[in-house]
């Protein structure tokens, strides 16, 4: 190993190891409204004044605000008067609650409870199992149950969501020529128990990957015993490599699966051998280079 691959080396390390702090920085200053303060106000403004719109303490804002800076977050100005800061292009874009292509309930999920549930990975390594019941003192027993564990949790977790599809949903539609699907069904809710309407075309968007294996065939077997003749099933997930060398972004979901549900990320075989096992056919994968992909099968 030459001495300059010596000296990158830990730096990777360090990037790493303070990673969650990065993204602690950027949750706080989101529920405690920074972004929308600067949004909203007619100019930049001091860490004092912030501070005190806001009701926190001087010397905790100025460094949120700074840190937030090296983020690139936010830019900042040196005056006579002191620092003054401004939302950068970013921000505004998408930490801001008012955006329409706003970000803020998908960091507040993952602020209060994926950050909660990730405490306890190492625990469910060695477990193998979600730890909803250690995070949160709730038992995990019926996943449903443990993920919504209240009507203002459930409601925060579609918010969440429907940010995320804002960004991404129209690259997994377009994916595929859906025009020949007239009835399409975006399935949801308690699909296990509740019955499933026929229709041309059934969406699961991001539902397979929180099951194992067993309930995810239960669960497109009866899609499939619902779906219209020359129908299909649209599955968008984001998909891991066949040689397991990434993407990193979909190996890091498949351990939030690990603490957070039952399933995991799979690679297009996988999906696809569930698919025919199901009884769909023509399976075609489609790789969008963004978050998430898309996968149709036919009936």
């Amino acid at each position: 190993m030459s001495s300059t691959e010596d000296l990158d080396y830990p730096q990777i390390l360090f990037q790493y190891n303070n990673g969650f702090l990065v993204s602690k920085v950027m949750f706080t200053a989101c529920e405690l409204g920074v972004f929308d303060l600067l949004l909203e106000s007619e100019g930049p403004l001091s860490s004092d004044a912030i501070a005190e719109r806001l009701g926190t303490s001087a010397t905790g804002m100025e460094r949120l605000l700074d840190a937030c800076v090296g983020l690139k977050l936010l830019g900042v100005e040196i005056k006579s008067e002191g620092a003054f800061y401004r939302n950068t292009q970013v921000s505004n874009l998408y930490l801001t609650k008012s955006s329409p292509k706003s970000q803020y309930h998908n960091l507040m999920y993952y602020s209060k409870t994926i950050y909660l549930c990730w405490h306890y990975l190492t625990d469910a390594v060695r477990d193998g199992r979600n730890q909803y019941e250690r995070a949160f003192g709730v038992s995990s027993k019926d996943l449903f149950e443990a993920l919504y564990r209240s009507e203002e949790e459930m409601i925060k977790f579609m918010y969440g969501l429907n940010a995320i599809w804002s960004i991404c949903g129209k690259d997994v539609i377009a994916a595929f020529d859906l025009s020949p699907f007239t009835l399409i069904y975006d399935l949801g809710g308690d699909f296990f128990k509740d019955p499933i309407p026929e229709a041309d075309l059934y969406i699961l968007a991001r539902i397979l990957h929180d099951w194992a294996d067993d309930k995810c065939m239960q669960l497109l077997a009866k899609v499939h015993k619902s779906c219209k003749p020359g129908g299909g099933v649209l599955l968008v997930e984001t998909l891991l490599n066949e040689d397991k060398t990434g993407p990193l972004e979909t190996q890091l979901f498949s351990m939030n699966m690990l603490v957070q549900a039952e399933g995991k990320e799979r690679t297009p075989t996988e999906y696809s051998t569930l698919l025919t096992a199901a009884g769909f056919r023509e399976i075609q994968v489609k790789k969008t280079g963004k978050l998430y992909d898309a996968i149709l099968g036919r009936k």
